[in-house]
């Protein structure tokens, strides 16, 4: 009797592990959005078992760039290790698999002239995923780099009742305005040299696209504004412990709806860069080790999962 009893609770427990399928270390999934085939890199940390729900990052490579590329020059997969969270990097649009672009606004390249539908892509991304892993559905975050930057902030807008936070590095808003559905909790990396995507908006100065960006101080009141919080931040200088050559500043924006925060870090002398790590390109600029972004966007993270 107990055999029979207990024969339910196997079955429960062999449909979930089938369901489950993805196991430590990377994989690239394909799914189909409309009638286009889509790809992303997932990266599962050793600790996963499948048998708790666990956070998803989804890193957004930049323009001209692919999940690979994205994996290495962020350093996120080692930090998901550390920290025991799923990391995304889903694959872009173009004609060229090893240079790829996000439809995220005002920006970029392929993607943006082929009117690619990637909010839909995400969407289905997310979908697949939590049939091949156990994801915790009020902790998924985004991050991107540059033109992933933009694409965070579209998904933010876009898919609000499913994105918890996000964390743009050195690209801002691609859209004049936001319209979230509910709030969505941002911590923003840019550095005041760069030379792609200008802190100040415009044109930069080494910009291949040629992109008319929207300014850093535009991103973030915006979404200070969308998510209720203070209009008046508290600022704070922090330590310069690297001593190279640039320093860095906080502006916090607290007191949104349903514990909404706003964040900036300003690198003054950084450049188109990931804080924390040194690129292998010495033409996006300098890279700040004052701070960490995968540290500073996890504690972040941590903190605005969905209620």
């Amino acid at each position: 009797m107990r055999r029979i009893a207990m024969y339910p609770q196997l079955l429960a427990l062999t449909m979930t592990l089938a369901a489950t399928s993805l196991t430590p270390g990377d994989a690239t999934r394909t799914i189909t959005v409309g009638t286009v085939a889509r790809t992303y890199l997932v990266h599962i940390p050793p600790n996963y078992d499948g048998r708790n729900a666990v956070p998803v990052v989804l890193a957004f490579h930049g323009g001209g760039s692919n999940p690979r590329q994205m994996s290495e020059f962020s350093g996120l997969s080692d930090k998901a290790n550390e920290a025991g969270f799923i990391v995304v990097y889903p694959a872009g649009s173009g004609r060229v698999e090893a240079a790829l672009t996000w439809n995220a606004g005002n920006c970029c390249g392929y993607a943006q002239r082929q009117n690619v539908d990637d909010i839909g892509f995400v969407a289905a991304l997310l979908d697949d995923l939590a049939s091949a892993a156990n994801v915790d559905a009020k902790s998924i975050y985004a991050t991107g780099m540059s033109n992933g930057a933009l694409m965070s902030y579209a998904v933010a807008d876009r898919l609000a009742s499913r994105i918890a936070a996000i964390a743009p590095v050195a690209g801002p808003m691609g859209t004049e305005t936001c319209q979230p559905a509910q709030p969505v909790s941002v911590v923003h990396f840019h550095g005041t040299e760069d030379a792609f995507a200008p802190y100040a908006g415009g044109v930069g100065r080494s910009s291949i696209t040629r992109t008319n960006f929207y300014s850093v101080d535009h991103t973030i009141g915006a979404w200070a504004a969308a998510n209720g919080c203070d209009a008046n931040p508290r600022e704070e200088t922090l330590p310069d412990v690297a001593k190279d050559g640039m320093h860095v500043t906080r502006k916090t924006y607290g007191q949104g709806r349903d514990g909404a925060e706003v964040i900036l870090y300003t690198i003054h002398g950084g450049g188109h860069t990931w804080p924390g790590r040194q690129p292998k390109l010495r033409w996006l600029g300098a890279s700040t080790q004052d701070i960490s972004a995968n540290d500073l966007m996890w504690e972040f993270f941590q903190r605005h999962a969905k209620k």
